[in-house]
C-alpha cells in the first residue's frame, strides 16, 4: 500500500514539474519574441551580445569630429591607386588612340576557349549596338532607340586597325560610344578583340 501511494505521489509531482516547465518555456519564448522586435528600422532589435553588432568604427556616411569637413568619406590621397589596379596610360584623344594601336598587343594566344569567352562578352556588352555579325545593326539602332548608327566592325577602315587600337576604343570609347573600362575587365576586352578579329572579320 505504501509503495502504491509513493508511486502515485511521484507521478503527481512529475506532472507538476512538466506543467511548470511548460510555463517556463512559454515565458522564455514570449520574452525572446518581444526582445527580438525592432526598436527602429535601423537596428536588429535587442541583442544578447550587443558589442558584436554595434561596431566601434564610424559608419560610412556618418560625421567625424576630427577628419576634414567632419566627414568619414574622404578622397584618396593624390597619386594613390587601388590594390590590384593598373592605371591605363592613354587618354581619349586621336594621338593616344594611334599610340595605343602601336604599343598594345593582345597578351593572349588565340585558342577556341578564349574565343568562346570573347563571344560571350561580346554578346553581353557589344551586340546590342554593333549587332550579331558586327555590322552596326544592333537592336538599339534597329529599334529606333539609338539614332546614330554604330560603327561596323567588319567593313571599311576598321579592318586595318591593329588590336591595340580596338582595345583602346573599347576602353575609352569613341564618338557616341561610351567608355567600357569600368564595365569590362581588361582581360575580357582582349578576348572581345580576339573574337572580333578571329570570327566576325573572317565570317565577312
Amino acid at each position: 500500500m505504501k509503495n502504491f501511494e509513493l508511486k502515485k505521489y511521484m507521478n503527481m509531482k512529475s506532472s507538476h514539474i512538466t506543467l511548470k516547465g511548460r510555463i517556463t518555456l512559454l515565458l522564455m519564448l514570449t520574452v525572446l519574441i518581444v526582445s527580438s522586435c525592432d526598436r527602429s528600422r535601423m537596428d536588429r532589435g535587442y541583442d544578447y551580445f550587443p558589442d558584436m553588432f554595434n561596431s566601434a568604427a564610424y559608419k560610412t556616411y556618418s560625421e567625424h569630429p576630427v577628419l576634414p569637413d567632419g566627414q568619414i568619406m574622404q578622397e584618396a590621397p593624390e597619386g594613390t591607386i587601388p590594390i590590384g589596379f593598373v592605371p591605363y596610360p592613354y587618354d581619349n584623344s586621336f594621338e593616344s588612340r594611334e599610340l595605343a594601336g602601336k604599343e598594345l598587343t593582345n597578351p593572349f594566344e588565340v585558342n577556341n576557349e578564349l574565343i568562346a569567352e570573347g563571344k560571350a562578352k561580346y554578346e553581353i556588352f557589344c551586340m546590342h549596338c554593333h549587332g550579331v555579325d558586327g555590322k552596326g545593326d544592333g537592336i538599339l539602332y534597329t529599334s529606333g532607340k539609338f539614332l546614330v548608327k554604330p560603327a561596323t566592325l567588319v567593313e571599311g577602315d576598321i579592318l586595318e586597325k591593329p588590336s591595340g587600337e580596338i582595345f583602346h576604343v573599347i576602353t575609352k570609347g569613341w564618338g557616341t560610344m561610351a567608355a567600357h573600362e569600368v564595365l569590362v575587365k581588361p582581360e575580357d576586352r582582349w578576348k572581345i578583340v580576339m573574337y572580333i578579329e578571329e570570327v566576325l572579320r573572317k565570317q565577312k
